[in-house]
């Protein structure tokens, strides 16, 4: 008898800059994906609130360990039953003014059993005068975050940490076998790169990934790139949404993951250095 392979999904938001609107669209959504059997949910990148401006972030910043969004997370994990990547919200740093756009892993009994700090800071000129400098409101992280689910073993990334195959490796220390990457890719960077570069990490680690993004036109005026999508270790996209509000659900095998390793076992061939 085959075991049971879990469901997990990726959730797909426009969000603006009324919260409660955005949280009620993250609980819709959850409560279909639950509805539908998934055991673990990733959320977008910055799915609570997307304004005009990073400084905004300030306004819905919280402490480590108490506010409204940290508490809104906790409650829909335990609510649905589910194990929740919760996308990022800006808490504040020890370090500096500063803030840290933080992922939260909560499991299903609401009990925050994960944080990862956003490594690699967007700061870009595009064409078309789009201009993106993250670093001005946000400080780094500097530790990757893999953690063991009721899914396999999770590696967390949040969308630039995506271009940095080098992180990817860093995870593979103790062979992830699930990626979950929230995500707000550009429209100009995401129709140009979003699916090979996801398919490459895939292939690369001989893994699962489920990236959860930002997709469509924003009050801000920002238009985002969408297409959340779950991708199998052999490269092959499993499930995938255009843009605007949705979601993706996806069995993770990992007897084929498994074998998939064994018959090409590039993990193993890997040049190993000091």
């Amino acid at each position: 008898m085959s075991r049971e392979k879990p469901l997990v999904a990726a959730l797909q938001m426009a969000s603006g800059p009324q919260v409660e609107a955005n949280l009620l669209q993250v609980e819709q959504l959850l409560a279909q994906a639950a509805e539908q059997g998934a055991r673990l949910a990733v959320l977008p990148e910055v799915f609570a609130f997307m304004g005009r401006k990073d400084e905004e972030q300030y306004n819905i910043a919280e402490t480590e360990g108490s506010g409204p969004l940290q508490g809104f997370l906790a409650d829909m994990a335990r609510r649905h039953g589910l194990w929740l990547v919760g996308g990022t919200i800006p808490l504040r740093s020890e370090q500096s003014e500063r803030l840290r756009s933080a992922c939260l892993i909560f499991n299903e009994r609401g009990e925050r059993v994960g944080r990862y700090d956003k490594i690699h800071l967007f700061d870009a000129q595009l064409s078309g005068g789009e201009v993106y400098q993250e670093s001005r409101v946000f400080e780094p992280g500097d530790q990757p975050l893999w953690l063991d689910s009721p899914l396999g073993r999770l590696g967390i990334s949040v969308c630039y940490d995506l271009r940095f195959p080098e992180m990817f490796r860093r995870l593979m220390w103790d062979e992830c076998d699930l990626f979950c990457l929230p995500a707000a890719f550009t429209e100009i960077t995401g129709k140009a790169h979003w699916q090979v570069l996801l398919r490459a990490r895939a292939i690369e680690n001989l893994s699962y990934l489920a990236a959860a993004a930002q997709g469509g036109y924003h009050k801000s005026g920002r238009q985002t790139h969408g297409h959340s999508m779950i991708v199998d270790p052999w490269g092959k996209v499993l499930a995938e949404v255009d843009t605007g509000p949705g979601l993706v659900l996806a069995e993770v095998d990992l007897d084929y993951l498994r074998a998939t390793r064994k018959q090409l076992p590039a993990l193993n061939n890997r040049c190993r250095q000091g």
